[in-house]
């Protein structure tokens, strides 16, 4: 008899407003999108099962518990110690069009690693369908990616583009570092 392993987790999604964090996570686990903005207050949490196989290694059911945090400044120290607590992987997502919403990444990174630890990071560089107004090249977006040892992927929740790879990327990334695999 096989048996699966589950591990349930919290993750965390970070960035300014308006990148397109509520549309990855309604990509990721409704498969649907909606061009209207509809603003975050507070946080939104939602969830999303993945099963992760590996040759030679049981199959392991990753259950997500995806906290969708407001943009703003001013409520991630608000959200500090309530809400980032237990997180065990990041996905920090930016606009491709919009140049400071990279580099407002670091400190959303580092308030969720101040109190979660030094966990596992993702960055989701969204919008990718306007990749011909792109801001960003990819050798800026890997030395960016390396100040956190994270990988980074252009995705679109418009057209679906990497969304899926990004959170199995993450799940799998705490995965290694939390389940006990045999």
């Amino acid at each position: 008899m096989t048996w699966t392993k589950r591990l349930k987790t919290k993750i965390c999604l970070v960035g300014q407003q308006m990148v397109g964090k509520t549309s990855l996570v309604r990509r990721c686990v409704l498969n649907e999108f909606d061009d209207r903005y509809i603003t975050t207050l507070g946080v939104r949490t939602s969830k999303k099962e993945l099963t992760l196989r590996s040759p030679g290694k049981e199959p392991l059911e990753v259950h997500l518990a995806i906290w969708d945090f407001m943009g703003q400044e001013g409520f991630r120290e608000l959200l500090r110690e309530a809400y980032f607590i237990g997180a065990r992987g990041i996905l920090a997502v930016a606009d491709v069009t919009r140049r400071p919403t990279l580099e407002a990444l670091g400190p959303w990174i580092e308030t969720v690693r101040s109190v979660a630890g030094n966990v596992p990071i993702v960055l989701a560089i969204n919008k990718a369908d306007l990749d011909g107004q792109s801001v960003y090249s990819d050798e800026e977006l890997s030395r960016f990616a390396a100040r956190y040892e994270a990988p980074f992927l252009r995705t679109s929740a418009k057209t679906g583009a990497n969304v899926e790879t990004a959170f199995t990327r993450l799940a799998v990334a705490v995965a290694e570092r939390y389940a006990e695999i045999p």
